[in-house]
């Protein structure tokens, strides 16, 4: 009978534990489904984008790359104005709600307008994420983390390759769009660094 009852209680276990396992990778499926680019409101051919986008900037936002920690253009940078999808021109982010995270990626608590931005779930490298796509054009521009300042709490991290400037100053006197061409970052940034204990991209 002490027999019976130790591997019934084995079975059970070795049950208990399949089921942990397996529920989530089951529930990651639908969670992680993305929009295709035929989906977005605005769309431009691959042919194009290799043309305008630097190599870093076509790898950052077409095919959800990283740019180093500590490379980007706009990691440190603290000019007022807004920030726009290098892609589409879309505004994004304020200067306002820019901080230093130390994690070498530029960092945002807040976005412009709520909208702006599509958050996805993002199960790749066995973890799981919070991926921020441009909700104009589905550029993918970096993750979201809940380990912001207050207000929000939340931190936009944001790869610099995604992202264009407009300066304030020009902010009524011109079109997002055409200032993101001004504000190419440069591409194949390479090296790496750890961050003081953020997650990253």
């Amino acid at each position: 009978m002490d027999v019976l009852f130790r591997r019934c209680v084995f079975v059970s276990a070795r049950l208990a534990v399949s089921r942990a396992v397996c529920r989530p990778a089951l529930l990651a499926a639908p969670l992680g489904a993305r929009r295709t680019k035929k989906t977005w409101p605005v769309n431009f051919s691959q042919e194009d984008l290799k043309k305008r986008l630097t190599p870093m900037q076509y790898h950052v936002t077409q095919e959800q790359g990283t740019e180093s920690a500590f490379t980007g253009e706009f990691t440190h940078h603290k000019d007022e104005g807004s920030y726009v999808c290098v892609v589409c021109g879309a505004v994004l982010f304020s200067s306002n709600t820019k901080f230093d995270s130390g994690s070498g990626w530029p960092s945002f608590h807040d976005l412009l307008k709520e909208d702006s931005v599509t958050l996805t779930d993002d199960f790749s490298y066995g973890m799981h994420r919070v991926e921020t796509t441009c909700s104009q054009c589905g550029a993918h521009l970096g993750h979201l983390f809940d380990d912001g300042p207050k207000p929000t709490g939340k931190r936009y991290c944001i790869n610099s390759a995604s992202l264009g400037f407009q300066p304030k100053d020009a902010a009524s006197s011109s079109s997002p769009a055409s200032s993101t061409s001004s504000s190419a970052v440069e591409g194949g940034a390479a090296g790496g660094s750890v961050s003081e204990g953020k997650t990253e991209l």
